[in-house]
C-alpha cells in the first residue's frame, strides 16, 4: 500500500508477512505475480530482483525469524481457482508455478486464499489442490497456509481432509457485518452478545469451535484481526437499519466528532457513534485488541492482521498491543524459527548470491 513502506513494517513484532495477491491463470492453473513492475522491478535491464520483493528479502536478512509467504487469490482473483483445481493438470501447474515463484523470489511458502469453494465438488477439489501443493513444497521445507473463512463458507470445506496438508489456518474472523447486512452489527466480535443478540449474528468463538469439531488443532489456528472498521450511516445504533456502509482504517479511528466509544467486554467488540451524523463504526479498539490477545494466549497459534498499512501508530498500534500481550513489548517471545535465505536455483543473480 502506498501509505506504508516496507521499512515501516514492525518486523520485530511479526513472524510472517503474507504478500498479497498473486493471480491464477484460470485456463492453465499457473500462478503469476499480479503487478510485476511493483513486485520485481520488471523493467530492470539486468538479471537482479528489485521492487517490493527485493525489499522483503533484505528485510528477511535483517530479521532472521521473519518469513514471507506469497498469498494467492483473495477476493479479486478467487474466481480463477475453480477450473484449474478441478483437473490434475491444473493442480500440477498451480503447484509447480508456486514452487518456482518461491524459489526464484526468495520466499518461505504460500498462503492459499480461495474465497470460497462454493459446493461439494469445489471443496473436494480444494483438498486435491492442497495435496498437490503440499507434495511440491513440504520436501523443500516451505510453509503451506490457508486463509480460511470466518462468517461464510466454512461449512462447505472438508476441513479434516484439508488439515493434513495445511501448516497454518489463518482465520478471517472479520466482516461479520457490512453493506450486505440487513441491520448494523459487530463486524469482528469474539462472542455472541446475550444482551443484544441481534448485534452479533456471527461470533468468533462459535466459528473456532466448529473448526476444532472437525479436527483442527487450536494451535494451528491463527486469529485474523481487522485493521479497519466498518461504518454504517443513517442508523440509530447496533441492531438497527442503516442507509449505507463502507470502511475506515483503524489509524483514523475514532473519527473527529465521535460522540461515544463503546467497549463491550462480554461480546469482545467495540464501536463508535456520532449522534449528529447518525454514523456507527464497528472496529477493534485497543481494549478489544488486548482482550483478543488474552484470548489467543495459551490457546491459539497466534494473530494475523488485514492489513498492515491500516494500523495505528504508537500506543494506538493494534499489532504492537497484541504482540506486547502475547510475548512482551520487545517481541523476544515470538517464534524464532529461522527463515530461508539460500535459493541456489533462483533465476535472479542477486537472490542466488544472497544479496550481499
Amino acid at each position: 500500500d502506498g501509505d506504508l513502506t516496507l521499512q515501516q513494517l514492525p518486523a520485530s513484532n511479526l513472524t510472517h508477512i503474507l504478500y498479497a495477491f498473486a493471480d491464477i491463470n484460470p485456463d492453465t492453473g499457473e500462478v503469476f505475480l499480479s503487478d510485476p513492475l511493483a513486485d520485481t522491478g520488471s523493467l530492470s535491464t539486468n538479471n537482479n530482483l528489485y521492487g517490493y520483493l527485493q525489499q522483503l528479502y533484505l528485510l528477511k536478512k535483517r530479521n532472521r525469524a521473519l518469513k514471507v509467504l506469497l498469498s494467492v487469490g483473495g477476493s479479486s482473483y478467487s474466481p480463477h481457482f475453480a477450473s484449474p483445481a478441478s483437473t490434475t493438470s491444473g493442480r500440477s501447474s498451480f503447484a509447480t508455478s508456486v514452487l518456482s515463484l518461491i524459489e526464484n523470489l526468495g520466499l518461505d511458502g504460500v498462503d492459499i486464499d480461495w474465497e470460497y469453494p462454493a459446493n461439494a465438488a469445489q471443496a473436494a477439489d480444494m483438498v486435491l489442490l492442497l495435496k498437490t501443493v503440499s507434495e511440491a513444497l513440504v520436501p523443500n521445507n516451505f510453509t503451506v497456509s490457508v486463509a480460511c473463512p470466518g462468517p461464510f463458507g466454512y461449512t462447505y470445506l472438508l476441513l479434516a481432509e484439508m488439515d493434513q496438508y495445511v501448516d497454518i489456518w489463518n482465520l478471517m474472523a472479520y466482516d461479520y457485518s457490512g453493506n450486505w447486512s440487513n441491520a448494523t452489527a459487530d463486524q469482528a466480535n469474539l462472542f455472541r452478545s446475550s444482551a443484544q443478540p441481534e448485534s452479533t449474528p456471527f461470533d468468533t468463538e462459535s466459528i473456532i469451535n466448529y473448526y476444532t469439531s472437525q479436527g483442527i488443532s487450536l494451535t494451528k489456528i491463527v486469529l485474523g484481526m481487522p485493521l479497519y472498521g466498518r461504518y454504517f450511516n443513517g442508523t440509530g445504533g447496533l441492531g438497527r437499519t442503516f442507509s449505507g456502509s463502507g470502511t475506515y482504517s483503524v489509524k483514523d479511528l475514532p473519527l473527529q466528532g465521535t460522540t461515544v466509544v463503546v467497549y463491550d467486554c462480554n461480546a469482545g467488540s467495540s464501536y463508535s457513534y456520532n449522534t449528529a451524523q447518525r454514523q456507527l463504526v464497528s472496529y477493534d479498539n485497543v481494549d478489544v485488541a488486548r482482550q483478543k490477545a488474552a484470548y489467543i494466549q495459551g490457546k491459539l497459534g497466534g494473530a494475523m492482521y488485514w492489513e498492515s498499512s491500516e494500523d495505528g501508530t504508537g500506543d494506538g498500534s493494534i499489532i504492537r498491543i497484541v504482540t506486547g500481550v502475547l510475548v512482551g513489548d520487545d517481541g523476544l517471545g515470538l517464534d524464532r524459527a529461522s527463515n530461508q535465505l539460500s535459493y541456489p536455483n533462483s533465476t535472479y543473480d542477486n537472490v542466488r548470491s544472497g544479496m550481499p
